[in-house]
């Protein structure tokens, strides 16, 4: 079992920067991707960024250029970095884990103010 804890979620106006957290625990051995989901109310859960555990990374479309994932393997972390934040990204982030299934976290929320 693998149990994904995530933080850093608020408040923020356009144009600002946020920065998630996301702790793995437990059998964080079995992990080999990591992610960060998005829901905003009424939409379908959005796939948001995505890293290996080579580094190997991928992004939405709608936050290519602003958000960067990073990931500390020894730590068992993964981090979103969020710049030129828009009111359009205010959603529930959640985290993904693969580890021979999926896990997923609890959701932080996002506000971005316009």
């Amino acid at each position: 079992q693998v149990r994904l804890v995530e933080s850093g979620g608020g408040l923020v106006q356009a144009g600002g920067s946020l920065r998630l957290s996301c702790a793995a625990s437990g059998s964080t051995t079995v992990i080999s991707a990591m992610a960060w989901y998005r829901q905003a109310p009424g939409n379908q859960r959005e796939f948001v960024a995505s890293i290996n555990r080579s580094g190997t990374t991928a992004y939405g479309f709608s936050v290519k250029g602003r958000f960067t994932i990073s990931r500390d393997n020894a730590k068992n972390t993964v981090d979103l970095q969020m710049s030129s934040l828009k009111p359009e990204d205010t959603a529930v982030y959640y985290c993904w884990s693969y580890g021979y299934r999926d896990y997923w976290g609890q959701g932080t929320q996002v506000t971005v103010s316009s």
